[in-house]
């Protein structure tokens, strides 16, 4: 039982975490707070990190009823939760911009930035709802839920981290460095869709 519920936590939280991509999602965090006061910052931070992982709940226990609501097969939504992810990543490989800059204006400009558009889309988007959708379809014990459950809790938690931490690491590893990093964790997540596409088109 005990292993049963660790291999959930750890495989949420992995599986979450290229597609999400906290680091990713720091940098826009901070030029939308820019203006902003350190505590208004940290306040944003915690309320960004309990969206995310609200939603990400939400579609865990959702996941089942939503599938068969639509007649949805896994291995379908293995293809199109691929092409999404591979989309998404394809973007952030060719360094295309995140938000276009109609949203990023009406970003700026929002007192509260914590559900849209920080945890829908950029953080628990599509892609990240649909990997803990396909993580549903194939729980059969409570104990993966509870698993799950602390995944997605722990993953908002390391989320909360990154963000109330991330600006003196912004500051260290310099934009260039980050966005480095970035371009190669994004060929990852493009490398993770392609395996997605793969696993639904031959199960």
């Amino acid at each position: 039982m005990l292993q049963h519920l660790s291999s959930y936590i750890v495989g949420t939280f992995v599986a979450l975490f290229p597609i999400a991509n906290p680091f990713g999602a720091g940098p826009v965090f901070y030029s939308l707070t820019a203006t902003d006061t350190s505590a208004y910052r940290l306040r944003q931070a915690c309320k960004v990190a309990l969206n995310v992982t609200a939603v990400l709940a939400v579609s865990l226990l959702a996941g089942r009823g939503i599938l068969s609501f639509f007649g949805i097969s896994l291995g379908v939504l293995r293809i199109a939760k691929g092409l999404l992810v591979a989309h998404t990543a394809w973007e952030m490989v060719t360094a295309q911009q995140r938000m276009t800059p109609s949203e990023n204006n009406a970003a700026i400009d929002k007192n509260d930035i914590s559900f849209t558009p920080m945890a829908i889309p950029i953080i628990s988007g599509p892609g990240a709802i649909g990997v803990i959708i396909g993580i549903s379809a194939r729980i059969d014990h409570w104990s993966g839920y509870l698993g799950c459950l602390i995944g997605i809790g722990g993953f908002g938690l390391f989320l909360y981290l990154c963000f109330s931490l991330g600006e003196k690491w912004l500051k260290v590893l310099g934009k260039n460095e980050l966005g480095a990093l970035n371009r190669v964790l994004d060929f990852f997540i493009l490398a993770i869709a392609i395996q997605f596409i793969s696993d639904g088109v031959f199960p």
